[in-house]
């Protein structure tokens, strides 16, 4: 694509289109730029229109665009073709950073994004002079400038956050601070000065806070990994400055506006994680501040207002407290009982409260409530910082922070027993303190796995809790009955099971409740309670036969919930459908006639716009396991499931719904491998169209596909023989294309390996030589373990399929005495690191074949190599399993992949079960070779013990000795 002025005009209409509501319009522009991203030019014209163009929405469109393309196409991966070309590379990396320091906050933002991304893979080895580029802009002045470099800084380095200790990493973050560190301290001075310069200019003040905020952030990246010399000798700089920060109250900067957290509350709340960051790491170093951060963090928390605004800087404020608290040389801060009842009374208590605004957010933002309370995102709100500050304390002082806060505990429920209706929310918090009090530890799989002795938790669930649930109006105070379903899942290891057996059948009732967080947190109590393991067995708690007499209310109350205002894409209630069908099992089979209709009908509706992929991936599970539990007591019943099915998975497959397509077709390999000889003809017509390259473009669409290739090949490789042989080709360019990737090829040998097992060999030996000309030039080009491990595999199967001489003939075909070559240096050495037990058997009968079934291994050149053959063998049979991995070997897994590419969700539900292509032909391998070898010493009387005494060592004998005598056999 030239850089003209006839492609920008062009380029800007299809933006333009993108941006339309009406799908007919978009999707069609979407395509086409999705078509032409690979040409040469074309992220240079990006970068062009958003200079140039006059028109906004334009400039903000080509940014977004451009950021996106980015993040799909920078990272580079092996055995993938490159997606930009290096001239664009070299020019993007020449251009971008000026562009985006010259550009309005808006798009600076997109592009800093952008280079954050490509700062990721290229900085520092590839992109060595960006750091400096970025430093000397600190000199400018200019703060529009100064900011958008430090938010690229932010966006750059705030991985080191999170990324694992190596030397990699600190070589990186060395060299970051050599460039970085001292011009970073100087700006943090300097923007300090200005602040008390300009400390009556608002607009002023605004940028300089900005900045101020991001300095914050980059020193809490750059310390995090460990304490870095030049900030241990620049500590009282910063922690002074930091110090006086926090104590700053300078009215201009305050804001009317009660929900939107202001700059100073932003600066404040990032000192206090830094302040915690060095309290936590490095509390030597940092033991002098200590005292007065406390202090100062302490009267910030006693005298800030109630207003959501000021959520973040409490919450980080008590979480700085919590982790002071925690330390074993910070406690005698804590130990006068007066100083933790004042904790209790001024910190705890006022901050568990629920507020106006809680409620609000309750009733008209329910999925954000959930969002915060149910999955631990509420790091961020005052009560989980306050339940945070209750554990630490109890780490230490767990006698008398029980004692004051049962006091606290009795007198707000008093308060609500006074008038229920007035005093809901004193019973609220009296059960938020129980909780966050008994809970020591818990983790989202099993809820609180360990609690505090000095509650008892029970007497509270049958006092409190229950009565709340079993009033007969499930609508009354939605918020204490939220509650009590919580408590139910929270505590679920602590309450008996006859006291869970109890709520079951109250949280089914809630399920009706009309607010969206009651009968949300009902589905979710059920659906954890039914994942509890318990008994001797270690079945689940909860048995299909307890919950037989709710079947019918539970089905049908999780349907309905489903179809309540604000929950028709509610993954709790689709989660809860999916685990009370695993629970059930054949108890839901009267039931499939109502619920298959109701899930399609919501497949159908979803399809059109996918945008809850936990939803979506719940609903497919939950189709698995209809047809798995029905086909499994009824077979013939998977043609009803077809038919219910098809239509929507036609309509998914023509409009190329790209993220359901990988659970389409595993629910067709599912459906597929119920026929026994068959395949419907209905499957026939689908098979060309699974063989597009386009579909094999998309890295999620690969293991299913798979799946359901072998599936086809399994049930119908007479039919396909018989109809569709036109098609072995396009199925061999799949082969193809799987097994030059690194990340694919195993997927390419399944394929392989049930294309050589089912096809009759009339339809594949006109291509069986270029199969393994392909393999050999892979293994030339680029051996890897993996790739090793399944071309062992493969041509063991090879050999078991068409024979010990097939196989050496054809390998010896390709290049004379090459297939001497394969056993000495690819099957003795590496038959070790074959793993799982379906793999070693298709090996050891493979081998043993070759050993007794070739006459070239015994009189031709080959017979050197018998006996080290069969030493591996018996290697393969009683040696542990070989699992190194050379050193410079690396493997992308699939989850690597850059950009937005639909993952690979693989169902649970739809597993398929382990073939066995040797199946009930050998039992038992060791037998097979003893017997084989008997048969081949029969043939040749006195070679085979004389091969065997002269050359094989005396442990690998003896194991074979073993074999002969089960097996009943000599050698003569």
């Amino acid at each position: 694509m030239e850089l003209s002025d006839a492609n920008l005009q062009a380029l800007t209409e299809y933006l333009r289109k993108t941006l339309d509501p009406d799908p007919a319009v978009r999707r069609p522009a979407e395509k086409y730029l999705e078509s032409v991203e690979a040409n040469p030019n074309y992220p240079l014209l990006l970068l062009t229109l958003l200079e140039r163009s006059q028109d906004n929405v334009i400039k903000v469109c080509s940014s977004v665009t451009f950021k996106n393309y980015i993040k799909r196409n920078w990272r580079v991966i092996e055995d993938e073709p490159n997606k930009i070309c290096e001239a664009d590379r070299v020019a993007i990396k020449a251009n971008i950073v000026n562009l985006m320091l010259s550009s309005p906050e808006q798009i600076q933002k997109q592009l800093s994004d952008a280079i954050s991304i490509i700062g990721r893979e290229d900085f520092p080895q590839k992109w060595p002079d960006l750091l400096t580029e970025m430093v000397n802009r600190f000199q400018s002045g200019d703060f529009h400038v100064i900011n958008g470099v430090l938010h690229t800084a932010h966006s750059l380095f705030k991985r080191y956050r999170h990324e694992f200790k190596s030397s990699e990493l600190w070589t990186e973050i060395k060299l970051v601070l050599d460039t970085f560190a001292l011009p970073l301290t100087t700006l943090f001075q300097a923007t300090i000065g200005l602040c008390n310069t300009h400390a009556s200019d608002v607009s002023a003040l605004k940028v300089l806070f900005s900045s101020l905020i991001l300095i914050a952030k980059l020193f809490y990246s750059l310390n995090f990994q460990d304490l870095p010399e030049f900030f241990e000798d620049n500590m009282e700089t910063w922690m002074t400055n930091f110090h006086s920060l926090l104590t700053l109250d300078n009215k201009l900067l305050q804001t009317e506006d009660e929900e939107e957290a202001g700059l100073l509350e932003l600066l404040k709340s990032q000192i206090c994680d830094n302040a915690a960051l060095y309290a936590q790491k490095y509390d030597e170093e940092f033991q002098a501040y200590l005292p007065r951060f406390v202090t100062a963090i302490w009267n910030l928390l006693v005298t800030t207002g109630q207003e959501v605004k000021y959520d973040l800087l409490v919450s980080n404020a008590i979480q700085f407290l919590a982790s002071v608290c925690e330390r074993p040389h910070y406690k005698n801060l804590f130990e006068d009982p007066s100083t933790l009842t004042s904790i209790c009374e001024k910190v705890i208590v006022p901050n568990m409260e629920f507020r106006a605004a809680d409620e609000e957010a309750f009733e008209d933002n329910s999925e954000e409530y959930i969002r915060r309370d149910l999955e631990g995102s509420d790091i961020d709100t005052r009560r989980r910082a306050a339940c945070d500050l209750v554990r630490g304390l109890c780490k230490f002082f767990e006698g008398p922070v029980t004692n004051i806060f049962s006091c606290y505990v009795n007198s707000m429920l008093q308060e609500y027993a006074k008038n229920p209706a007035v005093n809901w929310k004193h019973k609220d918090a009296a059960i938020y303190l129980v909780t966050s009090l008994a809970s020591k530890a818990q983790t989202q799989k099993h809820g609180i796995t360990q609690a505090n002795e000095l509650v008892n938790l029970t007497e509270f669930f049958i006092n409190h809790i229950l009565p709340d649930l079993k009033s007969a109006n499930i609508n009354e105070y939605p918020v204490l009955k939220a509650d009590g379903i919580k408590y139910v899942m929270f505590f679920r290891n602590q309450v008996p099971k006859d006291q869970l057996l109890l709520a079951i059948p109250l949280l089914i009732s809630h399920l009706q409740a009309e607010s969206i967080v009651v009968h949300t947190y009902a589905a979710h109590a059920l659906e954890r309670v039914f994942t509890m393991r318990g008994g001797a067995a270690n079945t689940t708690l909860i048995s299909a036969a307890d919950m037989l007499p709710y079947a019918e209310q539970l089905l049908s109350n999780l349907f309905k919930a489903i179809s309540l205002p604000g929950s028709s894409e509610n993954e709790y209630i689709m989660k809860a459908i999916m685990r009370s069908f695993s629970l059930l099992q054949e108890a839901i089979i009267p039931f499939i006639p109502s619920v298959i209709p109701q899930l399609t009908q919501k497949l159908l509706a979803v399809s059109k716009n996918p945008s809850k992929p936990h939803f979506n991936h719940y609903l497919f599970e939950s189709i698995c396991l209809s047809i798995r539990i029905t086909c499994r007591s009824n077979p013939a019943a998977v043609t009803s499931f077809e038919e219910a099915l098809f239509l929507v998975f036609t309509e998914i497959l023509q409009n190329d719904v790209q993220e359901f397509m990988p659970y389409v077709f595993q629910v067709m390999s599912l459906l597929l491998e119920m026929h026994k000889d068959d395949i419907p003809t209905s499957y026939m017509v689908l098979f060309p169209h699974l063989l597009q390259p386009v579909l094999w473009e998309r890295t999620g669409n690969i293991p299913p596909l798979v799946r359901l290739l072998q599936a086809y090949l399994e049930r119908g490789a007479r039919t396909i023989a018989a109809s569709a042989a036109d098609k072995i080709p396009g199925l061999l360019g799949v082969f193809q294309k799987l097994i030059a990737s690194k990340a694919n090829d195993h997927q390419g040998f399944y394929l392989l390996n049930s294309i050589i097992e089912h096809l009759p060999p009339e339809c594949v030996d006109q291509y069986k030589r270029q199969i393994f000309i392909v393999l050999f030039q892979r293994l030339q080009n680029s051996k890897t373990t993996k790739f090793v491990k399944s071309f062992l595999v493969f041509l063991n199967l090879y050999c078991v399929k068409y024979g010990a001489v097939g196989l050496q003939e054809m390998v010896d075909s390709i290049q004379p005495k090459m297939f001497g070559m394969v056993v000495e240096k690819i099957i003795i050495p590496e038959i070790q690191k074959v793993s799982g037990p379906v793999e070693k058997k298709i090996c050891a009968v493979g081998i043993t074949k070759l050993l007794t079934e070739c006459p070239q291994m015994m009189d031709a050149e080959y017979t050197k190599l018998w006996t080290p053959l069969l030493q591996a063998l018996i290697g393969l049979f009683e040696l542990p399993e070989d699992d190194t991995i050379p050193d410079d070997e690396h493997f992308i897994d699939i989850e690597d992949t850059p950009g937005y590419q639909t993952a690979f969700s693989q169902l649970a539900f739809a597993g398929k079960k382990e073939h066995d292509p040797i199946g009930d032909m050998v039992s038992n391998p060791k037998i097979l070779l003893a017997q084989s070898l008997h048969k081949l010493s029969a043939s040749c009387p006195g070679r085979v013990p004389s091969m065997i005494s002269s050359s094989l060592n005396a442990e690998a004998l003896q194991f074979l000795q073993g074999y002969l005598q089960v097996a009943s056999v000599t050698l003569v």
